[in-house]
């Protein structure tokens, strides 16, 4: 299955406006998706029998930089086509005061989401709307900030006990 049948798919069913970009170079091309129809995108590209991408094998969490903003990287696969595909989504870059970046969360979709956004929300400080469990689940609750962040601080200490 190529890219282009995956894109008249979408675009049929959801108007032009929910593709983006397209991401051709690259050793898998990329399909950029607006962030409003991004859990639609996503059953429908689970649900649809000329797709059939029954399962998630990551969403990483992406810093672009201080200047750029953020993202969210999706890697799919159909297991009975054997094709995968690699969708993107733009965030705002949102880095001052305890307003995160947010994006719709895909766990009711593929269950393995859950973990994947609760490490993208973890480490780099991206917000899943609706997530049924969104906490850190690599460190500690009361760790300050978020370490895959360009921007970020090491901190000396935690709990009196120095890192660095």
């Amino acid at each position: 299955m190529d890219l282009t049948k995956i894109k008249n798919i979408l675009t049929s069913r959801f108007g032009n406006e929910c593709i983006v970009d397209e991401e051709l170079q690259g050793l898998q091309p990329a399909l950029v998706i607006h962030r409003d129809f991004l859990r639609a995108v996503c059953k429908e590209l689970k649900e649809n029998q000329d797709t059939w991408f029954d399962f998630l094998s990551c969403i990483s969490g992406v810093d672009y930089g201080v200047n750029e903003g953020f993202g969210v990287v999706y890697h799919l696969a159909s297991i009975p086509y054997k094709t995968q595909l690699t969708l993107k989504v733009k965030l705002d870059n949102v880095r001052e005061g305890s307003t995160l970046p947010s994006i719709d969360s895909v766990s009711t979709i593929w269950r393995t989401a859950d973990w994947h956004e609760r490490e993208a929300y973890d480490l780099v400080g991206i917000f899943f709307n609706d997530h049924p469990d969104l906490r850190r689940i690599l460190l500690p609750d009361d760790w300050s900030g978020y370490p895959l962040r360009k921007d970020y601080q090491d901190a000396e200490s935690y709990h009196g006990i120095p890192i660095n």
